[in-house]
């Protein structure tokens, strides 16, 4: 499948469209308090950056969204692809891309939160090279919230 991935604004049909998708996939696995999800208007926050994912047609097949941190780190929020599209290396390539802006960025370390229910997802970020890390932020004290982190280097 051939994809192209750049970042692009969150307030666009069909990114809005991945938004709900994500929502209604996140909330069918954990209740409500569990889940921790960015809504358009936090996405267009000075310091996301938001990266879709589209097939050669132009058609939104999948996101990912960096969120810097003051603290020179970054948190991965809003991976999502959709479920027709999964298997085919785009969560993969949406994570790669995501790693590269935040190293260009100079992030030395890219933090995420996922769930146990989400065994495709930890497969992914294991492979990639992430650790699992201490709750942290917003998610202590989530029964339905795993960490992971990874530190990156600047190209």
């Amino acid at each position: 499948m051939q994809t192209s991935i750049r970042p692009e604004p969150p307030r666009q049909p069909e990114v809005e469209e991945l938004l709900r998708l994500g929502d209604d996939f996140t909330r069918a696995l954990y209740p409500a308090e569990s889940c921790h999800l960015l809504d358009v208007a936090e996405l267009e926050r000075p310091g996301v950056t938001v990266f879709v994912g589209r097939d050669e047609g132009g058609s939104a097949l999948g996101m990912a969204a960096l969120v810097a941190k003051h603290d020179g780190s970054a948190e991965l929020k809003r991976m999502f692809v959709r479920p027709e599209a999964r298997g085919r290396g785009l969560a993969s390539a949406l994570l790669g891309a995501v790693e590269s802006a935040a190293a260009d960025a100079g992030v030395a370390v890219l933090r995420l939160e996922t769930g146990p229910r989400q065994p495709a997802a930890i497969a992914l970020y294991e492979r990639r090279g992430y650790s699992p890390i201490p709750l942290f932020g917003e998610y202590i004290g989530d029964p339905n919230s795993i960490c992971y982190e990874k530190a990156l280097t600047r190209r």
